[in-house]
């Protein structure tokens, strides 16, 4: 079922942020100077406060009866999202950065595959097509060749994007639970998690100060928008949008920094771009992009074609 075109808009826009919000992790990764189960522990107790005031305005006089009504549903996809973040910081941590992204850039076909075997949804093939686009743009930017070991944190990342598609499917197909609580709880699950494996220091300063943003805007907040993003369409199609977050993380890195990305990074994020965006002008259109239309937006860029005037059955 293809949701209304208004909706889809909306959907697509807050995938849209929430890459734009995921994709800080590496510079507040790198501007944090603590060690990883220290970051992970109070960006999750940070992320799920500010999940827990959104909670709070939203269902003011029904929190209790909001959480509750998530049931079952709501407690597996808050399941998948806190496992999925655990799996992802670990696979950081054993195999390269190279290896994580590529796999989790497979996630567009993993959530189509859970789409359809749990919910029979069948996606457009113009999102399926954009998917592999995606995949090919994410695998240029790395080395074709995988180190030798790492096999744990490749299998750790593999982990990662099934539990995230599992999360978006759930979220699509159960629209009508509530499932703002489910990521509040997932959030703050990720703090006890933790403590059963390491014991956090107390940060102070400017490293308070960084993780404060990193659990508010980062996780929190492209937590809620991807939470909120995914109701509104096909779990597939989110999962390629948030593809996003892979060409953009580079660029914050760049800015802050002063680090140049390297040709094929700016090669593969140009072609993840063009790929969700050419699924995202094929979702406005409701079809096929007629010829004169392309020439159209591309004249507008270069000033160089003169298109003329057509209507969408072309």
């Amino acid at each position: 079922m293809v949701a209304p075109r208004d909706d889809t808009s909306i959907g697509m826009f807050l995938i849209m942020a929430s890459a734009a919000a995921y994709s800080t992790a590496g510079l507040f990764t790198r501007l944090i100077a603590l060690d990883t189960w220290t970051v992970l522990f109070w960006r999750g107790l940070f992320a799920g406060g500010f999940l827990a005031a959104c909670i709070a305005w939203q269902y003011r006089g029904r929190v209790w009866a909001t959480v509750r009504s998530i049931g079952w549903i709501g407690l597996l996809a808050a399941a998948c999202s806190t496992a999925a973040t655990i799996c992802f910081i670990n696979a950081l941590r054993l195999s390269s950065v190279a290896d994580v992204m590529v796999i989790g850039a497979t996630a567009p076909f993993v959530t189509a595959a859970l789409a359809w075997l749990w919910t029979g949804e069948r996606q457009r093939p113009a999102t399926l097509v954009a998917s592999v686009a995606a995949l090919a743009g994410v695998a240029l930017m790395f080395e074709t060749r995988m180190p030798a070991g790492h096999m744990l944190g490749n299998m750790l990342a593999l982990a990662m994007t099934v539990l995230l598609a599992a999360m978006m499917v759930i979220v699509r197909h159960k629209r009508d639970t509530p499932m703002l609580p489910a990521t509040c709880l997932s959030a703050f699950a990720v703090a006890p998690a933790v403590l059963v494996i390491d014991s956090p220091s107390m940060p102070a300063g400017m490293d308070l100060v960084y993780l404060i943003l990193f659990g508010t805007t980062q996780f929190g907040l492209g937590l809620l928008l991807l939470t909120l993003g995914t109701r509104l369409i096909a779990a597939t199609r989110a999962a390629l949008i948030s593809a996003l977050d892979t060409p953009l993380a580079p660029i914050w890195v760049w800015l802050a920094f002063g680090e140049t990305p390297r040709l094929m990074t700016c090669i593969g994020g140009a072609v993840v771009m063009l790929a969700v965006i050419g699924d995202m002008l094929w979702s406005q259109q409701g079809g096929p992009i007629c010829r004169t239309k392309v020439r159209a937006m591309l004249s507008s860029c270069v000033g160089t074609v003169r298109p003329r005037s057509c209507s969408l059955r072309e």
